[in-house]
């Protein structure tokens, strides 16, 4: 029985393989190499059989093979950013596929609030840049990218320090008190825009700088970044849209056999700039000349470059991508580390990220896509801090630094002052240890279902979540007052937490020949927690011991114990878009987000946010069609509705306080009534390409008006509580002009150059305000305590300079100043009225030069470091700057605020060149080979005296945002940076 059972099943499998071998044979294979229009293979190129859902894709040399069963006559090749082609195979078993690329001006994907749209369809103000166009050399964070590529956004680097915070701007600065940086979203998720880093308040030094919020992204893991800049783009994202949004798309993985991507690069650093001051024999010469008979120690000393050193940085990037039409993913891991220039300073980044898109079912409708971003920073931080007092932090110590006066003693070890005198920098920067290590988690899962052709419906669920802690000592040998003889430590730790749920339905359907319409609706909720916790001491026994391992040294008196938890916020919204498009001429659109916020008063608690804009695509009609001068004309128009809620949570509550004896009282008054801060903004634009396409660009007009500005008074004692939130009557405007331009000079077989350049012409003001006057811009340092250089003021731009008028000097030496010095008055101030940025690139053969450079003019920057770090009366005891030499100023001339020190902030810096050479493949292996060299910061035409005009030292006082105060910052590096791309 047993025999008759395999006999069968022997028989059975026969018969199969003879039908299986029957069907092969009706079949035939037809091979073929898939290649660009330059004759570059063309890896992940998917064939598909027309007419079927059968096919494959090219392996890494862009060859493929495919059977194809009877009666099909044609391939239909594909690839991302070329224009697919069908082929015809007749007859045939081999062909060779040329991909032409898509015409950028019209068929890119533009990424848009809660989905993407073709460029031209798009009817607000949006700007893309792809990773071929982003900044090279040594960058930190994505918006260090896009510095310079898009017309009305400035990026400004508050510090030269690696992994510092920078100041992004979109169209201007509109907010008092409230943010005012735009608002990211990394692959659908609205990024919180706080880091779970602890801050610190050294003492004698001042509070450190902020970290960039943004450190845990691989700039190698962006593909491209969209800067939405009008309401009719923003107003999608409702309550967060007032400063603009910058959308970041990751890089996906594409259809394929499995390909390693590999990128390594290494540099050196050094100090952009040197400020000039007196060395040792001009110092000497300085105290005969103001006839000081001390001062000088016999020595020759540089006290900046006993701090400076040659930063080294190292980036290893790998990523590894592959799939099927149904299965795709991406897995990378990277590593920076980068020395500062400072010693002791630098960031360590780990990152890695694993995204898929997965379809399933036979008909492909069920689908899910996953996006993990894990990263681990550790930045060792330096002494240089925003508000410094007397007694200066690291670089004004350095500046300051006796050039007669030896660094070490004769005998090798530190020359260290008594208690209260100059600090010596290295001593300084040998006694200071301060360490932030910080974790990150961007995760999000997104499922979702096509009904059919039109409807689709998606759902996402994402967290965020951050985890700091912070170790900070000072050692007691170094002389600063109640720290010397005792020592300092800080620990600290942070926790911040975001969670983010949303689902979208969305439908898209040509409607008849003539309309399409494409149309969205939306719930989201998302959630806010931040907390943490620190502990500071002094008075420790021993600095052989870390001070952070016995914090439970010091007596109970010198020990200090804090926590914080701010109030959860919650935001609740529902949005919908819809866009109608007829005879791809006339495009409408029409957006409404309602936000729901428990930030704001219960009598405001939700805010609305329209917007409208329509497209007319000249281009399209009858009188300009084949026309060969004109490729693409269209007149775009909008108005929308956006909000501000970048402040506090618990701002309109009452909140109490917990103190270190057990009392408690109430820190915040209530405001039931308490608004969001709303910008209502205009925009009219045109974009065009002519001489097929070789010039192209846009013009945009804006008009930005923001209302119910968000404001926290100090409560006036006698009162409940300390601070309490309102809405400042008046108007912060904003209206200018952006130009972007690009032309393809030369474009030959061998031989391209193309040009770019964007413009943008700015004009702020507040108006209508009748409040009480607002100070901020604090200038710190020797001589001027409590003293501030900005005032808010009707009829003046934000962060207007408001100070003594310097006239010069009398023939005593001493300055004299309109009124005597009693009056003070609205200057010039330091929002740019024109913004630049140039970009170029020219390819020959396998070689490439890219180069970019961006500027700002119409400006002035406060320059707090001559102020008060270097002035005069520092002769005989500590360094001045080489400029006031003959001057005619007396040592006795009281420090002041004054006129003397607005320079102006005008600059054009040669940010990036980049050589490139293609190598291409190299054996059967290495595929794309790419060796690089890039220039950073190799020059900067300026006349500002300080460190670098692009400069924005925090100096706000009581949460009223500052501008364009330069003290005593971390300099700017410049760079060299070899790297070495390719694929396996």
């Amino acid at each position: 029985m047993t025999k008759t059972r395999l006999l069968k099943h022997f028989l059975l499998c026969t018969f199969l393989l003879l039908l299986q071998g029957l069907a092969i044979a009706q079949n035939k294979t037809v091979t073929g190499k898939v290649t660009d229009d330059k004759g570059v293979a063309i890896p992940g190129a998917t064939v598909q059989i027309k007419g079927t859902k059968s096919g494959t894709t090219a392996d890494a040399d862009g060859n493929f093979k495919v059977s194809v069963p009877p009666g099909a006559t044609a391939l239909i090749i594909s690839f991302i950013g070329q224009v697919a082609q069908e082929v015809n195979i007749t007859g045939k078993t081999h062909v060779e596929v040329k991909l032409a690329a898509e015409n950028t001006t019209l068929t890119d994907v533009v990424v848009v609030g809660y989905g993407t749209t073709r460029k031209k369809d798009v009817t607000g103000a949006i700007s893309q840049v792809k990773a071929a166009e982003f900044n090279r050399g040594i960058t930190t964070a994505p918006d260090q990218l896009i510095q310079g590529k898009v017309s009305g956004l400035m990026v400004l680097n508050n510090s030269g320090a690696p992994g510092a915070s920078a100041t992004v701007r979109i169209r201007g600065v509109s907010s008092v008190r409230s943010g005012n940086q735009p608002l990211y979203v990394v692959d659908g998720v609205p990024l919180d825009g706080r880091v779970a880093r602890p801050a610190i308040n050294v003492s004698g030094l001042g509070q450190t700088p902020d970290a960039n919020p943004l450190n845990f992204i691989n700039n190698s893991d962006i593909a491209s970044m969209d800067v939405l800049k009008d309401a009719s783009a923003t107003a999608i994202y409702g309550s967060r849209g007032a400063n603009g949004v910058i959308i970041i798309t990751t890089k996906k993985g594409t259809p394929g056999p499995t390909h390693l991507d590999v990128n390594y690069s290494a540099g050196v650093s050094n100090i952009m700039k040197q400020l000039k001051v007196l060395n040792a024999e001009e110092y000497r010469s300085a105290l005969k000349q103001y006839n000081q008979t001390g001062g000088d120690f016999g020595s020759s000393s540089n006290g900046m470059n006993s701090i400076l050193q040659t930063g080294v940085t190292q980036n290893v990037n790998v990523a590894m991508s592959g799939g099927t039409e149904t299965s795709r993913y991406r897995a990378s891991f990277g590593l920076q580390d980068q020395e500062g220039i400072i010693k002791k300073s630098g960031l360590k980044k780990y990152t890695a990220t694993l995204n898929g898109q997965n379809k399933f079912l036979e008909s492909q409708k069920l689908g899910l896509d996953y996006n993990l971003m894990v990263a681990q920073t550790t930045e060792q931080l330096a002494p240089i801090t925003n508000d410094a007092g007397f007694t200066g932090s690291l670089i004004g110590m350095a500046l300051q630094w006796n050039p007669t006066m030896p660094i070490r003693k004769t005998d090798g070890s530190l020359n260290i002052l008594e208690e209260g005198k100059s600090v010596n920098p290295l001593a300084m920067s040998e006694a200071y240890d301060d360490k932030v290590n910080i974790t990150y988690v961007l995760a999000s899962i997104s499922p979702y279902y096509k009904f059919n052709d039109n409807w689709e419906y998606r759902a996402m669920y994402s967290i965020n979540h951050q985890v700091g802690n912070r170790r900070s000592q000072v050692a007691s040998f170094i002389n600063i007052p109640g720290i010397m003889k005792q020592g300092s430590a800080y620990y600290g730790d942070a926790e911040l937490n975001t969670q983010l749920f949303n689902n979208t339905l969305t439908f898209n359907k040509q409607l008849t020949s003539a309309f399409n319409l494409n149309a969205m609706v939306g719930y989201e909720y998302q959630k806010f927690d931040y907390a943490g916790m620190g502990l500071g001491a002094n008075g420790f026994p021993t600095y052989a011991i870390k001070y952070t391992d016995i914090l439970q040294a010091p007596s109970q008196a010198n020990t200090s114990i804090s926590s914080f938890r701010n109030p959860t916020s919650e935001l609740q919204s529902y949005f919908g878009r819809a866009t109608l498009n007829f005879l791809d001429k006339y495009l409408i659109t029409g957006t409404m987000r309602v936000d729901g916020s428990s930030k704001f008063g219960k009598n405001n608690k939700y805010g609305y946010f329209p917007s409208f804009a329509a497209k007319w695509n000249l281009s399209n009609e009858d009188f300009l069609k084949g026309n060969k001068t004109i490729n693409n004309l269209a007149l775009r128009v909008g108005y929308g509705v956006t909000g501000n809620q970048e402040f506090p949570a618990g701002a309109a509550e009452e909140q109490y306080g917990i103190f270190a004896n057990g009392s408690s009282a109430l820190t915040n008054v209530a405001n039931p009534d308490l608004k969001w801060e709303t910008s209502k903004q205009f925009n009219a634009g045109v974009d065009f390409s002519v001489l097929q396409d070789r010039i192209s660009g846009s013009v945009d007009y804006f008009y930005k008006n923001t209302s119910n500005l968000l404001f926290s008074f100090p409560a006036i004692q006698p009162a409940p509580a300390s601070t309490y939130w309102i809405n400042l009557p008046g108007n912060v405007i904003n209206n200018g002009v952006e130009l972007s331009l690009r032309g393809d000079i030369v474009k030959t077989k061998n031989v391209t150059w193309n040009l770019g350049v964007n413009a943008t012409f700015l004009r702020n003001e507040l108006k209508n305000y009748d409040g009480p006057p607002v100070l901020t811009g604090a200038i710190n340092g020797q001589g001027v305590s409590g003293a501030t250089a900005q005032r808010l003021a009707n009829g003046y731009p934000l962060n207007t300079f408001y100070v003594r008028q310097f006239l010069g000097f009398d023939d005593k030496g001493q300055g004299m100043y309109t009124d005597d010095g009693r009056t003070l008055f609205y200057l010039t101030n330091p929002n740019p009225k024109t913004l630049l940025g140039i970009n170029t690139a020219v390819s020959w053969k396998k070689w490439e030069l890219r180069a970019s450079a961006h500027g700002a003019f119409g400006h002035q920057v406060y320059n707090n470091t001559a102020n008060t770090v270097l002035p005069i009366g520092n002769i005989g005891s500590r360094n001045i700057a080489k400029s006031l030499l003959g001057n005619g100023e007396s040592l006795s001339n009281p420090i002041t605020v004054s006129s003397r020190y607005l320079e102006s902030g005008n600059f054009l810096k040669l940010d990036n060149v980049t050589i490139n050479y293609s190598l291409g493949g190299i054996g059967r292996v290495f595929k794309n080979v790419n060796l690089s060299l890039t220039g950073q910061n190799l020059l900067v035409i300026t006349r500002y005296t300080g460190f670098d005009p692009e400069v924005n030292t925090d100096k706000n006082v009581n949460g009223v945002t500052s501008f364009g105060i330069e003290y005593s910052p971390y300099p700017t590096a410049r760079s060299v940076m070899f790297g070495l791309q390719f694929s396996l």
